[in-house]
Order: structure tokens, then C-alpha cells, then sequence
């Protein structure tokens, strides 16, 4: 059975229109660019999300930062916050289950900032946090 599955960060209306049916949000905001779009759009107008996740940005932050140590991959916090509710959903689903996602940004364009230890502290991120202290996100 193939299941649609919505990743969005705090702040974005994805996720309350998947949810609730409105894109209504007051529950915080994000510092990722280009993902949770304030409206409904063509291409998503009668989707069927099967799960919504909201994605906080440390969580996406540090799967961004894994797999460039990891796995050598130099990716932008959309694609963080995807990977983190890939991860969310396989933990759920359990084991047997094929899960994919999609890397949707490069980290080229974030160097002044995801990639920026000044400015990630000013904005109360840690690349370096485990990746196990954010699984249970």
C-alpha cells in the first residue's frame, strides 16, 4: 500500500490544511525557505495525505548536518525536514516497509546561514546535536 506522507516545519500551512482543512497556523515559525507554502495550489487541490508531521528545525537541522558527515551529502533544510519525516514514518510503520523522499534542495545556497556557526547560534540551533536526541521528534 503506498501512503502519502506531508513533511512541513512549524509555522507552515501544509500541514493545517492536511490536518485541519484550513491553513491556519499559529503554532511557531521556521527558518527553512520554500517549503510550507500559505496556500493551495493546483497540483495539491484533492491530495489525500495519509500522515502530516510537523518537523521542528533543529530536527531537520540535524539530519541535514548527519548526512554530510555521514553520507557526504550537502543538503538545504527542506530536505532535512523531509528525511526527519521519512525517518518519523519508518519508525512507525516498522521494519519491512520501503520508504522514499525526496532530497529537494542542495545546501549551496544556505552557506551564510545553515552552514554559518554564528548564525545558527543566534537563531538557538546546534549542528552538532546527536542524531539520536532528535529521533523521538
Amino acid at each position: 500500500k503506498i501512503e502519502i506522507v506531508c513533511a512541513d516545519p512549524y509555522g507552515a500551512a501544509m500541514w493545517s490544511w492536511f490536518t485541519n482543512g484550513n491553513l491556519e497556523t499559529n503554532d511557531g515559525d521556521s527558518i527553512a525557505e520554500g517549503i510550507g507554502q500559505g496556500r493551495v495550489t493546483k497540483n495539491i487541490e484533492g491530495i489525500k495525505v495519509d500522515r502530516a508531521y510537523r518537523v521542528p528545525d533543529q530536527s531537520g537541522l540535524t539530519i541535514v548536518y548527519q548526512l554530510l558527515r555521514e553520507e557526504g551529502l550537502f543538503l538545504g533544510l527542506s530536505s532535512g525536514i523531509n528525511v526527519a519525516g521519512a525517518v518519523r514514518f519508518a519508525k512507525e510503520s516498522g521494519p519491512g516497509q520501503t520508504v522514499v523522499t525526496v532530497l529537494c534542495d542542495s545546501g549551496h545556497k544556505y552557506q551564510s546561514t545553515l552552514f554559518n556557526r554564528d548564525w545558527l547560534e543566534s537563531n538557538h540551533l546546534d549542528p552538532d546535536l546527536p542524531l539520536e536526541s532528535i529521533l523521538g521528534r
